[in-house]
This record gives structure tokens, C-alpha cells and sequence, in this order.
């Protein structure tokens, strides 16, 4: 089978796009997945937390973009087993200039992922991707969307959650009615809960009323060792397994993976 696609997007940052991507990719991989990552931001963070070197991407997803590279040849294993990644560049900051006037522009990622079955993951294929995306609604983002199977949204428990909510669900109709018809939400997983605060109980609360069972059970706590993990190069799964957001990303892979399950027996 073709590798699920699962695009992590939300406009605005700190919403913990990154940490996801990180801990959710190690957490599938813990319970078996092949997975890998692709760093669409020219941030790079997603590269970083996993202990890519900058002076070692010779070869980013933005050779991907512009089609000067493959999946295989961009791909790097991390010292995450069954975890690889693309890894991103500044030089991603100047590729709506060099991809804005082709006719394929927002077609860039899909067309890429075309040749997935030539990278290999411990002599597998690759079973999720999963796409970090900028914190914004650009061409970057646009790709990611369009190349996706799925959606899954970050949101943090602030109170502006679900403002920023109703723009991205807007982008997402938006691009399901033109670019992408089989685009659908994943979930939405509520980060940086604080249980010893109101708010992140009725920003909860509110969430769940709006998006109902799109919510995931599994809320993802404000937590010091998923804040450390990224300086020591490494994801919070392997920096301190037994920590509560590490025990929350392995409980979210269980219920992404439920979810896909039932996705696929409908």
C-alpha cells in the first residue's frame, strides 16, 4: 500500500507543529510504522530536534521542491530507528520565487511523493509521512496540503485556539474544493495543556464542543522534557520515555493509528 500522508499545519506558531511531528513520527516507529518526515519549514527545527547537523544537509526539501532532487536521494536516516527525514534549509525561504510562475506550482510535493516506493526504510517501505509545516498560509503550505491525505492540526490551549482554528479549516475547504478532493482531517490535538489552569480546561472544553469527535482523546500537557529534548538533538521518546509527554505522543500514534484503521475499513 501507499504510504498515508498526514500534513501537520496550523498559521500560527508555537502551537507545537514541530514537537509533534518529532514525537509522533518516534512514537509510530515505537509500535512498528516506517515513517518519515519531511521539514518544510526554513526554520528547520524538525531537522534539528533530530539531530541533523545543518552543515549535513546537502540535499533538502528544497532540492524536492524545485525537482533537483528524489524522495530517496533527499531522505536521511536520524538516529531514530525506522525514522527518516528530509531536511530543510533557508533555502526554502526562496522557493515561492523560483517555483511562482510554473504552472505546477502547488503541485510540487505531490508530484514528488510519486517516487516513494524507491526509499527504503530497513529494507521496507515508508507506511506515514509526515509533513511540518511553516507557521503560515504560504506556497509551502499549499504543497503540503495538496500532497496530503490528511490534515492534523497542533492547537494550543490559548484563547485565541479557535480563531486561528476557523482560518486553517477555511484553507483546508478551500483547497479540498480545488487543488485536492480526497483531503480530509486527521484530528485535532490540543497541546500544552496545564492542568492546574482554567483556561486550558475551557479552551478544551470549547474545542471539543466545536470540532466534536475530530478532537483526540489524548491532550498533549505542557511539559519541560518535550521543551528540553530538541537541544540534545534527540526526540522526548528518547531523551525520557517515562516523561507525560512522551506517554501522551505514544498514546496520540495509538489513536492516529485507530483512526486510519477505521478510515480504511469504511
Amino acid at each position: 500500500m501507499a504510504p498515508r500522508i498526514l500534513t501537520l499545519a496550523n498559521q500560527k506558531g508555537g502551537v507545537g507543529k514541530t514537537t509533534t511531528a518529532i514525537n509522533l513520527a518516534t512514537a509510530l516507529a515505537a509500535i512498528g510504522e516506517r515513517v518519515l518526515i519531511v521539514d518544510l519549514d526554513p526554520q528547520g527545527n524538525a531537522s534539528t530536534g533530530l539531530g541533523i547537523d545543518r552543515a549535513g544537509r546537502d540535499i533538502s526539501s528544497y532540492d524536492l521542491l524545485v525537482g533537483a532532487a528524489g524522495i530517496a536521494a533527499a531522505a536521511t536516516m536520524t538516529s531514530v530507528p525506522n525514522v527518516a527525514i528530509v531536511p530543510s534549509t533557508l533555502d526554502l525561504l526562496g522557493v515561492e520565487l523560483t517555483i511562482a510562475q510554473q504552472a505546477d506550482r502547488a503541485f510540487r510535493l505531490r508530484d514528488a511523493f510519486r517516487s516513494i516506493g524507491e526509499l527504503k526504510i530497513n529494507g521496507k517501505e515508508v507506511s506515514y509521512v509526515l509533513v511540518d509545516c511553516p507557521p503560515s498560509l504560504n506556497l509551502l503550505t499549499i504543497n503540503a496540503l495538496v500532497a496530503a491525505d490528511a490534515v492534523l492540526v497542533p492547537l494550543q490551549c490559548e484563547f485565541f485556539a479557535l480563531e486561528g482554528l476557523s482560518q486553517l479549516l477555511q484553507t483546508i475547504e478551500q483547497i479540498r474544493s480545488t487543488l485536492n478532493p480526497r483531503l480530509s482531517i486527521q484530528g485535532v490535538v490540543m497541546t500544552m495543556f496545564d492542568k492546574r489552569n482554567n483556561l486550558s480546561e475551557q479552551v478544551l472544553a470549547d474545542v471539543r464542543s466545536e470540532m466534536g469527535a475530530l478532537v483526540y482523546d489524548t491532550v498533549i500537557p505542557r511539559n519541560v522534557r518535550l521543551s528540553e529534548a530538541p537541544s540534545y538533538g534527540k526526540p522526548a521518546l528518547l531523551y525520557d520515555l517515562k516523561c507525560a509527554g512522551s506517554q501522551a505522543y505514544l498514546r496520540l500514534a495509538t489513536e492516529v493509528i485507530r483512526r486510519e484503521r477505521q478510515l480504511i475499513a469504511a
